[in-house]
């Protein structure tokens, strides 16, 4: 999407369950316009989009 987050890696397995690692996977999966959007209401909004394409 343009807006990619480091995702780390780890030894540990417990590790790969944490919410932050979840949250960078979910990240990298959202559409660029979503993402990019200039206000929060209007990611909020693309956000609720892109997920209701998913349902």
């Amino acid at each position: 999407n343009g807006f990619e987050l480091k995702e780390g890696r780890f030894r540990l397995d417990v590790r790969k369950k944490f919410f932050t690692v979840k949250v960078v996977r979910r990240w990298h999966t959202l559409p660029r316009e979503a993402v990019a959007a200039p206000s929060l209401e209007g990611f909020k909004a693309r956000l609720d989009g892109a997920l209701g394409n998913l349902v």
